[in-house]
């Protein structure tokens, strides 16, 4: 398909309405309280947008961070008054430049000021720094994905943020193998197994591994971490594991857990990436029952860049509603009411930002209203609505 015919193209819809939508500067990730939102965005010179959202049909901007030197800020989350983002090597480093997490106040959401940094350690090749993470408000605690002298690839980092002026670190956990410089040998090549993203759940936390699959990590002593199970489906399936995140109730009895993969190429012969689900009631032997898919062939051909699954929102709420961005394939709205068959319920497939030619649906979050938030790694913020049902109240 033409470019510029796929960037007009309009958007196509099934039980999902568009609220308002942003011209806006892709993003890696969208968080919202309240009414401001955030916007990590994906390259330099942007590195954070702050939002007013309290007309979701008007969202207006109110302030912009500017990334640092030789570094990108693609993920941010909100604490009440305070706001972190990432800051992952992107490109070159010198020798001052800084990577890790940066903790912004934002009560004026006008006028953000950086009140602390958490550095990190692992310098010399792309990536390194804060990748996905996970703000615990509640505790003061992030869990993130981030480097750290010595290590192969990520590892899995609980950064206690009580006083924001100094934040620290308080565990680690990591794959055995990774610790190169503490004398591990790994089984693995370079930086396949590495942490992509921890989610907590109770006294657990949930960590894919990208071409390690996932684990699943006691914290019940946050200082010293320690597996209960992994498991790991590679490579006999390529694409690696991006998000796992668990279901915060049960259903039909049972624990459960969604395992997003990511769609790393384009075009229709790559193997698909999609949604698994695992029972996890008993969470020492993961059970993989089921999976979800897209249809490729509308979304994969003529040259539209990425599709297939990527990131949903981290939370499943009782209606059994699982919303995931997926790339090309946009917004997929899933209902898990039976987790042995789950069944799409809606979609919202935005029309592609000005000269992107296609839609990359990155990120979702879904706020206490219900609004959807659908950010593309291009460009463009859509506000959007489900209409639809789940199985329950069919």
């Amino acid at each position: 398909a033409d470019p510029a015919e796929a960037a007009s193209s309009p958007a196509k819809a099934r039980n999902v309405v568009s609220i308002g939508d942003l011209d806006i500067e892709g993003g890696g990730m969208v968080d919202v309280q309240g009414t401001i939102a955030a916007i990590g965005h994906m390259s330099p010179p942007l590195a954070t947008t702050v939002l007013d959202v309290s007309d979701p049909a008007k969202p207006k901007i109110l302030s912009r961070i500017k990334t640092r030197p030789g570094t990108h800020s693609h993920k941010a989350r909100i604490c009440g008054t305070m706001l972190i983002i990432n800051v992952e090597q992107y490109g070159m480093l010198t020798k001052g430049d800084k990577v890790g997490l940066a903790f912004y106040d934002i009560s004026d959401p006008r006028q953000p000021k950086e009140t602390g940094f958490f550095e990190m350690g692992g310098l010399g090749s792309h990536g390194t720094g804060a990748h996905r993470f996970q703000a615990d408000c509640e505790r003061k605690l992030v869990y993130t994905s981030g480097s750290a002298d010595g290590f192969q690839g990520n590892i899995t980092m609980i950064v206690d943020f009580s006083d924001p002026r100094y934040p620290r670190q308080v565990g680690r956990w990591w794959v055995p193998g990774q610790y190169a410089g503490g004398g591990e040998r790994a089984t693995f090549h370079g930086n396949d197994y590495r942490t992509h993203h921890p989610l907590r759940l109770d006294e657990r936390l949930y960590v894919s591994l990208w071409n390690g699959g996932f684990a699943i990590v006691n914290i019940e002593n946050q200082k010293q971490p320690r597996t209960v199970s992994r498991f790991n489906y590679h490579p006999v399936y390529g694409p690696p594991t991006h998000t796992a995140l668990p279901v915060a109730h049960k259903i039909l009895g049972r624990k459960w857990l969604l395992v997003f993969d990511e769609a790393i190429g384009g075009g229709c012969d790559d193997p698909p990436a999609f949604m698994w689900v695992f029972d996890i009631t008993d969470e020492r032997m993961p059970l993989p029952v089921s999976t979800f898919q897209v249809p490729a062939k509308e979304f994969c051909e003529g040259g539209r860049g990425r599709f297939g699954a990527h990131q949903p929102h981290e939370q499943v709420g009782k209606d059994n509603l699982v919303y995931a961005a997926w790339f090309s394939g946009g917004l997929r709205v899933i209902d898990i009411s039976n987790p042995y068959r789950p069944e799409e319920v809606g979609s919202y497939v935005p029309t592609a930002g000005q000269g992107c030619g296609t839609t990359q649906s990155n990120d979702v979050f879904v706020d206490r209203k219900g609004l959807i938030y659908v950010i593309d790694r291009c460009r463009g913020l859509d506000i959007l609505k489900f209409t639809g049902s789940n199985a329950r109240t069919k």
